[in-house]
């Protein structure tokens, strides 16, 4: 399945200064770094590399510690293949899973247009791309880097980061300066790895994009709060699908998972707790990680209360205590239907009869008003209901559209932002079809992007249907503008407004591209009132 696609999504792009060495037609490319030369390979006029490491690999004594810089290396690094995702387990029967915890990797792609006479004079804007996986999943080769570095003209630059249990946990034996997101740090690492290596590619040092999906928006966001540890890594920022305006737990309360893991891997001795965690499996950490997930809903996440993570986003956000920079940001519409549609295939059944009781796990003694709200009349499912009212707005998680738009409101007073709504019905499907519409489902844009992006070997991602590439297009030309420039908006583009007012989004739909009321849309005044307190932070 994804051979050919991951030596398009993992490798790494050729290059564009003094430094590098541009490779004649039906060579393999060379590019010197610092930490000495990588050759790559050629695929559609876009110079790729895979699996050049920009830390030292997190193995013995560095394992559970801050990533160090990678070493240099003694002859021609061959960048030809992609590198081993980080240790996780598989999600939804969907994703791979992996044991290998060498795997501080990143994949770097560079449009051929970059390498001619004019190389040396155009420094290219460069992207770097911060995977999803709810922080326990996922890897930086499964995005075919190709296609967006060709047609935005952009350098692409897609990284792993330590995952789950591994990048994730919390624990009181640990360096109290980077407890529990030791994973923000390898993302950090890798952005100064760019900062120093990139411009051999051609790269532009100066305008570095930070830009992720999910998981990785979410990373996004948190990268924007820890000025101190990330201003001057990157100049624009790009959150697709997650609201900047969320909260995460303490490291307090966060280490109970952590202590709870040592005790099932038998390292509950505070004294030699780090170094008996170091011993273990990497196979007994993830069994181990399993059975705390099992009854802990997002047990493996950034936690505040460290130089990682030294405020809450949301008040970040508020005081304006945050990176400024030019920011995309949006989600689509229908994002958690995706997760009722796993739901779904897991075996549950959501019907007419029991459509109330279902809105009840999510919103408690108030199902009954939202089931007014999202009457089954105007849907064609109840499933179909119940993913649209979670899409909408969900307490508790940031993954819904009001508070996407309750994160542009805040981001907004402070800097620049262009709000985008993603609502492609025809998007390429992310799972088998549980049997009811999915819509424009989370993730569904990343094949807009990423033509063919699959989340296993065993198979390639669909197609963008026909109807649906000006669409990609269009996103690609977009994002490349915004990167070049800070502003989205080009000659022969629909206008893209600033972001001011709910009025202001972009409609992202190949019937028709151009500025919405996603407020309305998505009944976010009836979800305030329902719900003030989620939105307090941007009434003031």
């Amino acid at each position: 399945m994804r051979n050919s696609v991951l030596v398009c999504a993992a490798v790494i792009g050729c290059a564009i200064s003094s430094l590098a060495m541009a490779a004649p037609a039906g060579r393999e490319p060379v590019v010197a770094t610092r930490l000495g030369p990588v050759r790559g390979v050629q695929v559609n006029a876009v110079a790729l590399f895979n699996g050049i490491p920009f830390a030292q690999p997190p193995i013995g004594d560095l394992r559970f510690a801050a990533p160090l810089p990678a070493l240099a290396w003694r002859g021609t690094l061959d960048a030809t293949q992609p590198r081993s995702p980080c240790p996780q387990v598989t999600r939804f029967g969907q994703t791979d899973a992996s044991e290998q915890e060498d795997c501080l990797y990143l994949n770097i792609a560079v449009p051929n247009v970059a390498m001619g006479a004019r190389a040396s004079k155009q420094k290219l804007p460069v992207i770097v791309w911060l995977h999803g996986g709810a922080f326990v999943g996922g890897s930086g080769d499964i995005y075919p880097l190709d296609e967006f570095a060709r047609q935005a003209n952009v350098i692409l630059v897609s990284i792993n980061y330590r995952l789950g249990v591994f990048g994730f946990m919390t624990h009181p034996g640990f360096d109290a300066r980077h407890n529990g997101s030791l994973g923000l740090e390898d993302q950090r690492e890798a952005l100064r790895w760019v900062k120093r290596n990139i411009a051999a590619f051609g790269g532009d040092v100066n305008n570095v994009t930070v830009a992720g999906e999910s998981a990785g928006a979410a990373s996004v966001c948190l990268q924007l709060i820890a000025p101190h540890e990330s201003r001057g890594l990157f100049q624009k920022a790009i959150v697709q699908s997650i609201g900047c305006a969320l909260r995460v737990p303490s490291v307090e309360v966060a280490q109970e998972v952590g202590l709870t893991v040592a005790s099932l891997v038998h390292c509950d001795e505070p004294a030699s707790v780090l170094s008996c965690l170091r011993k273990a499996s990497v196979r007994e950490l993830l069994e181990a990680s399993v059975q705390v997930s099992a009854s802990t809903a997002g047990a493996f996440r950034p936690s505040v209360g460290s130089i990682s993570v030294p405020q809450q986003p949301t008040d970040a956000l508020v005081s304006g205590q945050f990176v400024r920079v030019p920011m995309i940001n949006g989600g689509n519409r229908d994002e958690m239907r995706l997760y009722v549609g796993y739901e779904v295939a897991g075996g549950a059944s959501i019907t007419a009869d029991n459509y109330v009781d279902r809105l009840k796990a999510t919103y408690g003694d108030l199902a009954l008003p939202v089931a007014a709200s999202y009457p089954l009349s105007d849907y064609s499912s109840a499933a179909a209901a119940v993913g649209r009212a979670q899409s909408d707005f969900t307490p508790g998680n940031a993954l819904n559209n009001c508070v996407f738009l309750d994160s542009a409101r805040l981001m907004s007073r402070h800097t620049s932002v262009y709000e985008y709504e993603f609502t492609d019905a025809d998007a390429p499907p992310v799972m088998d079809n549980p049997g009811f519409e999915m819509g424009a489902v989370h993730s569904a844009e990343l094949p807009y992007f990423y033509p063919h992006v699959s989340y296993n070997q065993r198979r390639n991602g669909a197609d963008v249907v026909d109807s649906s590439q000006a669409l990609s297009r269009q996103m690609m030309a977009y994002w490349g503008q915004f990167v070049r420039t800070g502003n989205p908006n080009g000659t022969g583009f629909p206008i893209w407004p600033l972001f001011k007012t709910a009025t202001d989004v972009m409609g992202l739909d190949p019937k028709q591209v151009g500025p919405t009321d996603a407020a309305a849309a998505h009944q976010c005044a009836f979800w305030q009132a329902l719900y003030p307190d989620a939105f307090r932070a941007s009434a003031h």
